[in-house]
C-alpha cells in the first residue's frame, strides 16, 4: 500500500474547541459530532479479562492509551559504555520536586537503561521532535549490550554539566537527571519482576530559545513533539485549542441556573 509523503508544510495551528458553545450540564448528543460518536456504541462492547485474555493485551493497551510522549534516555554504564533508548511509558510526575517517570519492560531481558540509571552516574531525558524521529526510532533495535546505538543514530552528543551521560544536541528540551527511585513491578500472580519504573529527579533543563514564547514557556507550534500511538505508529500535534480552567466563584451562578433548569426539564 502506497502512502502519501509526509507533509512538511503542515503546521500546528490554534482553533476553537470542538464545542465552543458548550454550557453546564449539556449532554454530548447536543452536537452532530457527539451524536455520531454515540452511534458507535450501537455495535456493542467487548469486555476483556486481563488475567485470561493476555494474547493481545500488550498491543491493545499500547493503541488505546495514547498519545504517549517519548523519553529518549541517554545513560552510561559503570564501565563507561554509553546507551541511548526511547521509552513511551513516560510522563511528568510533579514539578516540586521536578520528577519525571519512565517504565522499562524486563522482557525478554532486563534492559541496559534501568541497570545504568541505578549506578549513580546520572542520565539525561531528551524530548523527540519531528525532524529526528527516524534517528531515535533506529535505537529501538534489539542490539547486544556492548553495541553503541549512537553510531547508527546520526545524532550528536553534547556534554552535560551535572551528569556523566551526554544529552542529545538535536533535542530542543533535555533534562539532566539523577535517580530518585526505582520501583520494580512484580506480577501479583507469578511473582516475577516484569518491569521497572524509574522516577527521575530533574536537576538541570536545557531548552532551545527558539521554541519558547514571550512568556518563557514552550510554543507547541515550534516545538513539534512526536508521540507514540502503538501498532508501530507515531503521531504529531495537529490542531490545538484552549479550555480555560473553570473558577467556581466566577461560574457559580451559571452552574446553579443550569442545574435548576435541568431539574425542571
Amino acid at each position: 500500500m502506497s502512502l502519501p509523503l509526509f507533509d512538511h508544510d503542515v503546521h500546528t495551528k490554534y482553533t476553537e474547541p470542538p464545542n465552543a458553545s458548550w454550557t453546564f450540564s449539556q449532554k454530548i448528543d447536543n452536537t452532530e459530532s457527539g451524536r455520531k460518536w454515540l452511534e458507535g456504541e450501537e455495535q456493542g462492547w467487548k469486555v476483556i479479562n486481563t488475567e485470561e485474555d493476555t494474547a493481545r493485551l500488550f498491543q491493545l493497551m499500547l493503541t488505546a492509551i495514547v498519545p504517549r510522549p517519548i523519553a529518549f534516555v541517554c545513560s552510561v554504564s559503570e564501565n563507561g559504555v554509553e546507551n541511548i533508548a526511547p521509552f513511551s511509558w513516560f510522563n511528568m510526575v510533579t514539578h516540586n520536586p521536578p520528577l519525571v517517570s519512565f517504565c522499562c519492560s524486563n522482557c525478554p531481558r532486563v534492559k541496559d537503561t534501568p541497570t545504568n540509571v541505578k549506578n549513580g552516574l546520572g542520565f539525561t531525558v531528551n524530548i523527540v521532535s519531528e525532524p529526528f524521529v527516524e534517528n531515535i526510532h533506529v535505537t529501538y533495535i534489539d542490539a547486544p549490550p556492548e553495541f553503541n546505538e549512537w553510531t547508527i543514530s546520526g545524532l550528536t552528543k553534547v556534554p552535560s554539566i551535572h551528569v556523566k551521560a551526554p544529552r542529545v544536541k538535536e533535542s530542543a528540551f533535555s533534562m539532566e537527571c539523577e535517580l530518585f527511585q526505582a520501583i520494580d513491578i512484580t506480577h501479583p500472580v507469578g511473582g516475577e519482576i516484569t518491569a521497572t519504573m524509574i522516577l527521575a529527579h530533574v536537576k538541570y533543563i536545557h531548552v532551545r530559545k527558539d521554541v519558547l514564547n514571550e512568556r518563557g514557556i514552550i510554543d507547541i507550534t515550534k516545538y513539534k513533539p512526536i508521540s507514540k500511538l502503538g501498532d508501530e505508529l507515531y503521531g504529531r500535534i495537529g490542531d490545538v485549542f484552549r479550555l480555560p480552567r473553570i473558577a467556581w466563584e466566577q461560574e457559580k451562578e451559571k452552574i446553579e441556573q443550569a442545574l435548576e433548569a435541568k431539574e425542571q426539564s
